[in-house]
């Protein structure tokens, strides 16, 4: 599959009738998808890029990691001490990028990390605001929020 244009297998038999459904992913996907791969990478400076400097990321819960985190730099500071607080075993896997077209973007991923005697496996999902082509605010959603206060505590 390309990243602009994606063709569905050799078409789909809808009323009887094959039929071929070009579909192009909208630029907010694009840009939310491009950040999952730097974050996967723990490419920083892409990232950076990606978000404005005023940009707020919202953890929820009550654990080390929990709050609003304001500023580009301190969201990457953010994702930097997961990594450390993991010691690099979080791993992140892509299930689904939404947009509305209006600058809202949902993502759902599965998150996995090891952190001492600790593991987790969660679904999360994120809310994103895009202005000009990059994030100005991103809310977190997870599954169970006792899990994981548990796993950052």
């Amino acid at each position: 599959m390309g990243a602009a244009r994606r063709m569905m297998d050799n078409g789909q038999e809808i009323s009887g009738r094959k039929v071929w459904i070009t579909m192009s992913e909208h630029p907010d996907c694009a840009l939310v998808r491009r950040g999952y791969t730097a974050f996967a990478a723990g490419d920083m400076n892409t990232l950076s890029e990606l978000i404005t400097a005023d940009a707020v990321y919202h953890v929820p819960g009550d654990n080390i990691l929990s709050g609003h985190h304001k500023g580009r730099d301190a969201i990457l500071e953010l994702f930097r001490r997961m990594g450390e607080e993991t010691a690099g075993t979080m791993q992140i896997q892509l299930e689904a990028v939404l947009a509305d077209g209006r600058g809202h973007v949902m993502s759902f991923h599965t998150a996995r990390a090891d952190r001492g005697d600790r593991g987790i496996e969660i679904r999360q999902g994120l809310f994103f605001r895009i202005v000009g082509g990059k994030v100005t605010d991103i809310d977190e959603c997870v599954e169970d929020i006792e899990e994981e206060n548990t796993f950052w505590r």
